[in-house]
C-alpha cells in the first residue's frame, strides 16, 4: 500500500516571517525552492575567495551603473527566493530596502559552484530562466570554466556557452565590459599543500 505524504510548501512571505521571528539560526544558509526550504552547502575558502574577487571585479568595472548584491536574496516568484553569490542589479536609490529585488531587477546572476554544480545547473538555472532573469553565469571551480546562459524562456535559456581560461565574456546588459575568464576564476587549482 502506497503512503501519500503531504508536504507543507511555503510562500516567500511565510518564509520571510520565519526568518524575521528568528526561527532559523543566524548562520543557517537557506533558500526557498518551489516552496521548500533548502539548506545550502557550506562555503569553503576557494568559494569565498572567488565571490570576493567577483565582487571587486564587478564593482570596479561597472561603477555606479549597477549595484553588486553579494549573497543576498532575490525573489523569483511566490515560492522562490534564491541567494545567488553575486547579483548585478539595476541601481535603485533605496538600495532595495523597501522592496527586495525580483527577476526584472537582476541584470546578471552569478553562482559559484565548487560542489553544487549539478544542483545549480538542473534546479536553479531553469528557475532563473522561467522567472525571466536576463543572464546567469555558473563559475565552475572544479573544472575551471564558466557556463553562461542568456535569452530566458519558460522552458530554459535559449543560449548557453562554455568559456575557458584565455577567453573573454561580456555581460548581455553591459556588452562593452569585457571580462577575462581567468579574472573570474582566479588562480588555477593549487593543491592545499602548496599553501603551507
Amino acid at each position: 500500500m502506497a503512503l501519500d505524504v503531504a508536504r507543507r510548501l511555503f510562500t516567500v512571505d511565510e518564509y520571510d516571517r520565519l526568518i524575521e521571528t528568528g526561527f532559523f539560526g543566524p548562520e543557517e544558509r537557506l533558500e526557498l525552492v518551489d516552496g521548500e526550504i533548502i539548506t545550502m552547502s557550506p562555503i569553503g575558502a576557494r568559494h569565498a575567495g572567488c565571490v570576493a574577487r567577483l565582487m571587486d571585479l564587478f564593482i570596479a568595472r561597472l561603477g555606479p551603473r549597477a549595484l553588486v548584491w553579494v549573497q543576498n536574496p532575490v525573489v523569483l516568484g511566490e515560492r522562490q527566493e534564491f541567494v545567488p553569490d553575486i547579483t548585478v542589479l539595476r541601481r535603485r536609490d533605496d538600495y532595495y530596502t523597501r522592496l527586495r529585488p525580483g527577476p526584472g531587477d537582476a541584470l546578471l546572476v552569478i553562482e559559484v559552484a565548487d560542489t553544487t554544480l549539478p544542483f545549480d545547473r538542473s534546479v536553479k538555472v531553469p528557475r532563473y530562466a522561467a522567472a525571466g532573469v536576463v543572464e546567469v553565469w555558473l563559475v565552475d571551480l572544479q573544472r575551471n570554466l564558466v557556463l553562461t546562459y542568456d535569452t530566458p524562456r519558460a522552458d530554459g535559456y535559449a543560449s548557453s556557452r562554455t568559456a575557458r581560461r584565455g577567453e573573454h565574456l561580456n555581460p548581455v546588459s553591459f556588452p562593452e565590459v569585457g571580462l577575462a575568464v581567468e579574472d573570474l576564476l582566479g588562480p588555477p587549482n593549487v593543491p592545499l599543500d602548496d599553501f603551507r
